[in-house]
């Protein structure tokens, strides 16, 4: 059957130019019936031709998925009636978040679409002094609601109920003095922990379509100090090849990693030593140099590999 995201935010009726917002499915009950958004009614009425009684799969992100029936076919709207609700996600049982510097066209949607595949739970977009692409402030909204489409059709595609936030775009810099930040609160106090992340609780930057998600509890561990911090590196003479630590944290009940890739010309010195100061351990997968699109491939395979040896 084929599978749909039904955004509950940031659905944009066309002919009213007014958004418009769509109950979370967990509120309805099976046999109830639902408009579909405008999203799904162009592609899967419009694009895909379904007729009245077809049958597919929904999901909203905020856990499990939803067999429904078309009821209904207008030439603006469609209805549907909830038949079942399966309660599994499919997730990764390691949590992951990527720091990815980003590439050009279609080798940043290819790594976007299969950490997707593999289970990734976020993307920190990222720049850095070797990186290609630099957008304006203007590219913004635009590019993070591409990267946001393009993991939502991978979750579509692979069966993954829980969408990976594809976060705003950042220098490197940034983005490691913030998690040096986030990781001296969490040496205070546990309840100083707590008492941060309440106050962020709406504060992780991503595309609309995916804000009211953001906030839900399954994501707030974004927010939270990793178990572990990886950089992917290229081979270097004396380095071991994987830290110490990795398979001691990958026994842990759903562990949480963070994983930094560089661009195409690697980290500067000056983006490494900033990375080592925040803990960010060098992390070796063989002995060739990995394309920036492969790498996020490599690692959660192999992330996910050893947890289930473990």
């Amino acid at each position: 059957m084929r599978r749909f995201f039904y955004a509950i935010s940031d659905e944009r009726d066309a002919s009213s130019n007014i958004d418009i917002n769509y109950p979370k499915l967990s509120t309805l009950s099976v046999g109830s019936e639902l408009a579909l958004t405008e999203g799904i009614v162009h592609h899967w009425c419009r694009v895909l031709r379904a007729n009245v009684g077809d049958q597919g799969i929904l999901f909203d992100g905020f856990g499990g998925e939803y067999r429904v029936q078309l009821q209904e076919i207008s030439k603006k709207h469609a209805t549907v009636t909830l038949l079942a609700h399966l309660d599994d996600d499919r997730s990764a049982l390691v949590i992951s978040k990527i720091g990815l510097v980003m590439s050009r066209g279609e080798r940043m949607d290819y790594a976007i679409q299969k950490a997707t595949e593999l289970g990734v739970t976020a993307i920190q977009l990222l720049s850095s002094h070797h990186g290609e692409v630099n957008l304006k402030p203007a590219q913004v909204d635009k590019k993070l609601l591409h990267w946001q489409q393009v993991a939502i059709a991978a979750c579509e595609q692979c069966g993954l109920n829980r969408p990976p936030l594809i976060l705003s775009p950042q220098s490197i810099d940034q983005w490691l003095r913030a998690d040096t930040a986030i990781n001296a609160v969490s040496k205070v106090t546990a309840n100083s922990i707590n008492e941060n992340t309440e106050k962020n609780t709406n504060g992780l930057p991503v595309s609309p379509i995916v804000a009211a998600l953001s906030q839900d509890a399954y994501y707030q561990i974004l927010q939270q100090p990793a178990d572990l911090r990886l950089q992917m590196s290229v081979p270097a003479a004396g380095q071991p090849a994987m830290p110490e630590s990795l398979l001691a944290v990958l026994k842990r009940e759903s562990p949480y990693i963070k994983l930094l890739i560089g661009p195409e010309g690697g980290l500067s010195d000056d983006e490494r030593a900033q990375a080592e100061k925040a803990h960010f351990s060098p992390w070796q997968i063989g002995n060739r140099v990995l394309r920036t699109e492969t790498a996020p491939v490599v690692a959660l395979a192999t992330l996910n590999a050893l947890y289930h040896q473990h």
